[in-house]
Order: structure tokens, then C-alpha cells, then sequence
């Protein structure tokens, strides 16, 4: 037999056998994709699997450079520590949360400080008798810091995501971005230190501090006045 004699099986009735379009294979690939990433996060619980995709982490960070010193006119006087629970939900419209949405549930822990500022007292701001006996500071009402979240204390309890955000997840630099739930924490920490007694509990202590100080240096009257 010849090459020209090898002649090509035709399908059976004439007819060719029906291709799946790429819009109906859409459906399997992402029901692919999903098996791959529920397996993907279950390897850690079948025995002998766990260090099968195992990650060695490595530090190769750079020396840390100092930018600026700032010399601080101010009294550290109180510090507050605060915890907040956030639950913070996107939707989106006309999608079910199963498909598209997330929702975080975040502990967030920090202290807030407040402070006095000594930068702004003049000669205006202390009053001394003759025999230095006795003495009056002006001093500013006590101010509150930015809040500082604690990331030892600090986690997310829950993640819950649709489909479509978990594939989103795959292509992102920085899937477990968690910037949203800290800005809101620390929003909801200084919100709370505005309605404490933190400030005045900073003034009282800068009071005795001060007391005690030119106490030490011979004046028995000293009155702090914050104005």
C-alpha cells in the first residue's frame, strides 16, 4: 500500500463530532479552579501531606536607614490600651456574597498616649515670688496621640469571601490585605480615647510631676494651671 492510499476515517452518518464552545467551557474551568483551591487548603490535614508544599521564609532585608530626628517638647503623661472587635462587610449589587463580597471580622488592639506640650511655655507661662517660695505655671490643656495598633495583639478572627474575590486573590500582589480593617480599628481607638478621661488623667500626673519637681528645689507652693 501506498501513501496515496491512506485515506482518513470520516465520523459516522457524515457528521463531525460537536466541539464545546469556549463559553461553555467557562463553567468547568472555574469548577476546576475551585476543586484546586479547596484541595489546596486541606493538603495540610491528610497525613504526610502537610510539608508536601511547605515554605521556608527567609530574611533579606536591607540595613534601616534613619530619615530625620525630631527633638520632642513634650510630656508623655498617660497611655491608654484599647481593644475593638471590626466587622467590616463589602457587597455588591445585583451579586450574591457567595459570588462577590467579603467580610472581615478583626480584633484590633493599641494604645493611645496623651501628652502635654511644654514647647510653647514662655516667661509669661512661670510666675515666681520674690523669696521663691511659691509658684504658678500656665501650661496647654493635654493633647491625645495617633493611635498604635499592637500587631502582637492584633489578628483577623474570620475571612469570608466569594468566588470571583478568591480568584482575585490569585492575582494580587497582596491577598490578605488587611490596611481597610486597621485604618477602621484605629479610627474606632481614637474615637474611644476622645470620650475617656485620658487627658485628664494626663494633666493630673504632669501636675504631680511638676509639684514634686520644684518641691525638691525649695518652693512649698506650686499651682499648675492649664488654659
Amino acid at each position: 500500500m501506498t501513501s496515496t492510499d491512506v485515506k482518513t476515517e470520516e465520523p459516522r452518518n457524515g457528521t463531525r463530532a460537536p466541539r464545546l464552545s469556549w463559553w461553555a467551557k467557562l463553567p468547568l474551568a472555574l469548577v476546576v479552579v475551585a476543586a484546586l483551591l479547596f484541595l489546596g487548603s486541606r493538603l495540610d490535614l491528610l497525613p504526610g501531606f502537610g510539608d508536601l508544599f511547605g515554605e521556608e521564609t527567609q530574611d533579606r532585608t536591607g540595613p534601616t536607614l534613619l530619615q530625620s530626628i525630631q527633638d520632642l517638647d513634650r510630656y508623655e503623661a498617660a497611655s491608654g490600651n484599647f481593644q475593638v472587635v471590626v466587622d467590616l462587610e463589602k457587597d455588591a449589587k445585583y451579586l450574591p456574597d457567595a459570588i462577590r463580597g467579603t467580610r472581615t471580622l478583626y480584633v484590633g488592639a493599641g494604645t493611645v498616649g496623651s501628652y502635654v506640650d511644654f514647647g510653647g511655655i514662655g516667661e509669661d507661662s512661670v510666675q515666681v515670688n520674690e523669696a521663691r517660695t511659691a509658684a504658678t505655671i500656665r501650661l496647654p490643656h493635654a493633647r491625645l496621640g495617633k493611635p498604635a495598633l499592637d500587631p502582637d495583639r492584633s489578628y483577623a478572627v474570620s475571612k469570608e469571601r466569594g468566588l470571583l474575590d478568591r480568584l482575585g486573590d490569585l492575582f494580587s500582589d497582596n491577598p490578605a490585605d488587611e490596611r481597610a480593617v486597621n485604618r477602621l480599628a484605629a479610627q474606632h481607638i481614637g474615637d474611644a480615647a476622645k470620650d475617656s478621661e485620658l487627658t485628664a488623667r494626663a494633666e493630673k500626673n504632669t501636675t504631680s510631676m511638676l509639684e514634686g519637681l520644684l518641691r525638691s528645689l525649695g518652693f512649698t507652693q506650686v499651682k499648675v494651671v492649664y488654659a
